[in-house]
């Protein structure tokens, strides 16, 4: 009886010992699953820590402001040549509307003035950009970190507003150098050209024409204002929302494309980052990629609020002098021009901050690379 019992039981136990290994196999995967988890999110804190380390915003700002100035001077002569058509510069209407006209102009400026003319007012821009860049892609690193501290808060809404924050910090720390490169850019006359000490006193004396029925009033107003050099403020603020959000949102949408498995063999290549963790290094001709569709979006985006923005902007250049509001300044457009007036200088938008963008964008991450963040 008792060895029959004993056979009895052998089968039962053998039955049993499978059952037990795979619930210790299921146990080890789930354990695995969670270090894996564990060690995930401690190493998000420690990027985001690293982030907001002194050496980090020094570096990250330095490489913006690099990538900024090179991509400048890429389409510096575009850029004059842009502003000269967005602000209705009278001796270069005519050439407005078609690619030979953006030719024709870049030729005349250059027999004018020579190769020095198609970068008129590039000193000022250059003094501009860096701050400018710089500011802007460090704040997008603060923002981002802020906004999106882990994977688990990655959204479209919070890289458009990462984005944006950004692009509204620097604009407003960098803007008086703006207006000044803008009406550096708009001079066309060669025995009138003005320095920059004098464009800066230009317009900081410049006030709104008094009138017989506002003269007693407009006299007890002060004769210079610093205002002045914040023209056009409230549309580049409106225009930065749609511009800086959609390049940053639409960069990094194309680059997490591109570094898609099926994808990531053609479009990235070895990484020298220190942390082995960080995400995959575009190639150079991906990451132009990114950067010039993240360029095209923008641009259409926020270019009709760009021309408002041009034509505030050298108010006190042309006509009477009078600060113009966002409305006023929309009305004008639409009296001259129509609903065309708001795309006027489109095509060379387009030729000049596609590979502005893309420039800009790929020049900070390989700085970034070269720093070591």
């Amino acid at each position: 009886m008792s060895q029959a019992h004993g056979h009895a039981t052998a089968p039962d136990q053998s039955a049993q010992a499978p059952e037990m290994g795979v619930s210790l196999g299921e146990q080890r995967i789930v354990q695995r699953s969670e270090e894996e988890t564990i060690a995930s999110k401690g190493l998000e804190v420690q990027r985001h820590r690293h982030k907001q380390n002194l050496n980090y915003v020094l570096k990250s700002g330095l490489a913006g402001g690099l990538a900024g100035c090179a991509a400048k001077t890429v389409v510096g002569p575009l850029d004059r040549v842009k502003i000269l058509f967005q602000a209705s510069n009278p001796q270069f209407a005519k050439y407005t509307g078609s690619w030979f006209g953006v030719v024709t102009a870049m030729r005349d400026i250059n027999r004018q003035d020579g190769m020095r003319g198609l970068f008129r007012g590039h000193s000022a821009t250059l003094l501009r950009i860096f701050p400018y860049a710089g500011i802007k892609f460090l704040a997008y690193e603060q923002i981002r970190s802020i906004l999106i501290p882990s994977a688990s808060y990655e959204t479209h809404l919070r890289r458009l507003l990462s984005g944006s924050l950004a692009g509204v910090t620097s604009v407003f720390f960098t803007y008086p150098l703006e207006v000044i490169r803008v009406r550096l850019a708009f001079e066309t006359k060669k025995d009138s050209r003005s320095s920059l000490s004098s464009i800066c006193r230009q317009i900081y004396h410049e006030q709104s024409p008094s009138t017989s029925a506002s003269h007693t009033q407009s006299a007890s107003l002060p004769k210079a204002s610093l205002i002045n050099f914040y023209r056009g403020f409230s549309p580049t603020l409106a225009g930065m929302v749609p511009y800086a959000g959609t390049s940053f949102l639409t960069h990094d949408t194309v680059v997490d494309l591109l570094r898609l498995p099926f994808l990531a063999p053609y479009t990235t290549t070895p990484s020298r980052r220190r942390d082995p963790h960080a995400p995959l290094t575009l190639k150079a001709w991906a990451e132009l990629l990114a950067g010039g569709t993240a360029g095209l979006v923008s641009q259409t985006a926020a270019y009709p609020l760009e021309v408002i923005r041009r034509r505030m902007q050298v108010g006190g250049a042309i006509g009477d002098g009078h600060r113009l509001r966002i409305a006023e300044t929309a009305g004008r457009i639409y009296q001259e021009h129509g609903f065309r007036g708001f795309w006027v200088g489109l095509t060379i938008g387009y030729v000049k901050v596609v590979p502005m963008v893309a420039v800009s964008f790929f020049v900070y991450e390989r700085m970034k690379l070269l720093l070591g963040v």
